[in-house]
């Protein structure tokens, strides 16, 4: 599985994820623009000793990352627009869980292209826009994984 961050912006939360990755063997992409160096020590602060054992990568485009990977993967997008729970996914093994920007989510043309894979975690208080994306990428992942791995 991979955590697929879009256009992210928060150092820390791009930390606290990677750390995630790191405890699970999860590949962690950024995709896009950052709003960081990857080498800014907010980042490797917040992942801790571990970032040294994070496996990850960069792609400049949506595009480019998708081009790696082979035929028919499993895109699966996580936003507060999803329609359907996020319990409702289809994880695979080999899926890809995207998330995006703190604060913009993803550009339009993602939202109309893979309106089909929007998936929300469901918040039952209006009071909260939305969850911090490190949780929510902890989420996702963690059910992913419970799915997939039988645990």
């Amino acid at each position: 599985m991979k955590i697929v961050l879009i256009n992210p912006d928060i150092p820390w939360n791009a930390g606290n994820i990677g750390r995630t990755c790191v405890a699970t063997g999860t590949e962690l992409v950024f995709v896009g623009k950052m709003g960081f160096n990857l080498s800014d020590k907010e980042i490797r602060r917040s992942g801790l000793d571990y970032w040294q054992f994070l496996k990850y990568s960069v792609f400049k485009t949506f595009e480019e990352f998708v081009a790696s990977l082979p035929p028919d993967p499993s895109l699966i997008f996580f936003s507060t627009r999803g329609e359907k729970s996020y319990w409702e996914a289809p994880y695979r093994e080999d899926s890809c869980l995207i998330l995006g920007a703190e604060t913009a989510g993803f550009p339009d043309w993602m939202y109309e292209k893979y309106a089909d894979r929007l998936f929300r975690i469901p918040m039952w208080s209006d009071r909260v826009r939305s969850l911090n994306l490190s949780t929510s990428a902890g989420v996702a992942l963690y059910e992913g994984l419970r799915r997939t791995r039988g645990g």
